[in-house]
């Protein structure tokens, strides 16, 4: 398995394209293959994949608003996502609470991937948070309505503070799972892997046993700094794979 990053762990040291850039060449220093981006600080995808292709990364996914998956955007947001060489694109969270919601966001998406795979064979995909596992008022799960129109990232940590058996979750979904997030924390803090109770090891069994090619770090609330975050996760992270 290749190790990549979430952008967004890192985003205190970004606030422009120049700095994007940077942070992307500091990324690699640190040892990642692979980043997942949250924004693109008005860098257009040509100057971006001509950064990768320099430092040696490759783009796994992207993180964009639900809006950017409708008609009038759509075709924009998957031409970007080409360029830039990635298999997948998705959204980091979108209307749930309801059925009505839930359904909405995942005909978006669901529709956006028909659209991005018959053009360039591009995943569309949705990442979820706590409360896509409790319960609609029909009793369905959010995250089985979104999932059965489109694919899924899960995140790792967020469906373990839920009370989901990880292992279970990702071998019972893995046709549907395009990207894991591995991410550690305690009580619904996010913290750097190997510092919080989320039982990683498990994650790393599953994510192995459905053949996952990459394993993203995410941290929402890095300590001191992005860098040193992601710099403790990796060394934390190669020591259990």
């Amino acid at each position: 398995m290749k190790l990549a990053v979430q952008v967004y762990s890192v985003r205190d040291h970004i606030n422009d394209s120049e700095t994007l850039l940077k942070a992307l060449e500091e990324i690699k220093k640190i040892g990642y293959d692979g980043v997942e981006f949250a924004g693109y600080f008005n860098t257009d995808a040509a100057t971006i994949k001509a950064k990768l292709d320099e430092v040696g990364l490759v783009c796994v996914g992207s993180h964009m608003g639900l809006d950017d998956f409708k008609e009038d955007k759509l075709a924009e947001t998957i031409e970007f996502a080409n360029t830039l060489g990635t298999k997948a694109i998705g959204v980091g969270g979108a209307p749930h609470s309801t059925m009505e919601e839930a359904v909405n966001t995942g005909d978006v998406l669901g529709a956006a991937e028909k659209y991005a795979m018959d053009k360039y064979g591009i995943k569309v995909y949705y990442h979820n948070h706590c409360e896509e596992f409790v319960a609609l008022e029909n009793g369905l799960l959010p995250i089985d309505v979104i999932g059965d129109r489109c694919s899924l990232e899960i995140d790792t940590y967020w469906s373990f503070h839920a009370g989901e058996d990880n292992y279970k979750l990702l071998t019972e979904k893995k046709d549907n799972i395009v990207l894991l997030h591995v991410k550690d924390g305690i009580d619904g803090k996010p913290m750097a892997l190997g510092e919080g109770n989320n039982d990683l090891a498990t994650v790393v069994k599953a994510a192995k046993d459905i053949g996952m090619e990459w394993l993203i770090v995410e941290n929402d609330d890095p300590v001191p700094t992005g860098f040193e975050d992601i710099t403790r996760s990796i060394k934390y992270l190669k020591s259990i794979i």
